[in-house]
């Protein structure tokens, strides 16, 4: 028997820390900047001055005038890709373009949302049954939420022209929290710590854009003995980014972990059989079609014949302040469900977007 009233408890401070600093991170703005006119236009702009203005005027007036007609403000727009992949390219590069990052400064990495309804038509009661009388009290409907950024650790060039070296870190959290009787537990919680290498490609296939990411990544729910999962994997993530769609094509290895496996008394590996379910890729896409943002997430493992999907779609609500709707449908939504199948249908909020317009 466990006592989760302490545990839930801290858990619920954790989420509402996170929730804040999500809000906080992830509020995306546009800059003004003003380019200084160099001296060959100065120069140009001179010429044609004295050869048509009244001469009058001063060199030194000409000049002013020159300068302060070739200064111009610049917005600089957030690229439209620039949340949906994981890093980034030269700014001419679409694909790369959201990677490019201030050093040390925090932004957001995959999407951040809030669910405050998400139902499930098959929610895992029997990964609980070692705590007895708990899950029967699960609801259908929970809260779901993602909290997402990075930070950009070496951004100078390494071995390409706009490479680097950043880490992420994504939570996402499954809240019980119309569980009343049970003290609205958080029913799995998933850690997901990473370092990558981005750099931009010169490919440009149907004149589009190209990336290629590297990448170590742990993923665990923070659980002991039984309800335990995590694993450790490398990763190639390809990006091709065109106009207003991007596609990334993910495969990864999974690191093993030797073949005991993990049991009330001793460790060994969580989850040996993961691979079966979660596969060894992942595809995504996204597509913007005037206000609205539309996501794809695949995997597969086709051997098995098990795989995951989840369409989403975000729409605009007021001003900046936007909905999102998610469905997902397989297996591997969260780590304590890798091994089991339902459909889920959740409602709530985008705090951050694949596009930005």
């Amino acid at each position: 028997m466990f006592s989760f009233v302490r545990w839930n408890n801290i858990m619920k401070k954790t989420a509402i820390f996170y929730l804040y600093t999500a809000l906080l991170i992830t509020s995306l703005i546009s800059v003004s900047l003003k380019v200084v006119a160099s001296e060959k236009e100065i120069l140009a702009c001179l010429i044609e001055k004295l050869n048509t203005e009244n001469l009058d005027k001063t060199v030194r007036e000409l000049k002013q005038e020159c300068a302060e007609s070739l200064l111009a403000p610049i917005v600089i727009k957030s690229n439209k890709v620039s949340n949906f992949f994981e890093q980034g390219i030269q700014p001419s590069n679409l694909a790369i373009e959201p990677y490019v990052m201030t050093p040390y400064v925090m932004t957001p990495h995959r999407i951040n949302y809030l669910l405050p309804v998400s139902y499930s038509d098959n929610v895992n009661k029997e990964a609980y049954d070692i705590i007895e009388g708990w899950a029967d009290n699960f609801g259908d409907i929970e809260v779901k939420y993602q909290l997402s950024f990075r930070v950009p650790l070496l951004t100078e060039s390494l071995f390409t022209e706009g490479d680097g070296i950043a880490f992420a870190f994504t939570l996402q959290s499954w809240w019980q929290i119309y569980a009343q009787k049970i003290s609205r537990p958080f029913r799995e919680t998933n850690y997901h710590p990473e370092f990558f290498y981005y750099t931009p490609l010169t490919w440009q296939p149907l004149g589009g854009n190209t990336a290629l990411l590297l990448g170590f990544e742990h993923e665990s729910n923070g659980h002991s003995s039984s309800l335990s999962r995590s694993w450790n994997r490398v990763y190639a993530n390809f990006v091709f980014a065109k106009d207003d769609y991007a596609i990334s094509f993910r495969p990864w290895w999974r690191i093993p972990e030797g073949s005991k496996i993990t049991t009330a008394t001793e460790p060994g590996d969580d989850n040996p059989d993961i691979t079966d379910y979660m596969g060894h890729f992942e595809l995504s896409m996204v597509y913007k079609w005037q206000g609205y943002n539309l996501l794809f997430k695949g995997r597969e493992n086709f051997k098995k014949h098990k795989g995951y999907v989840e369409l989403g779609v975000t729409f605009p609500i007021y001003d900046r302040l936007k909905g999102y709707i998610q469905y997902t449908n397989g297996y591997g939504e969260s780590l304590i469900d890798y091994n089991h199948s339902h459909q889920t249908i959740g409602i709530g909020f985008s705090l951050t977007d694949y596009f930005q317009d």
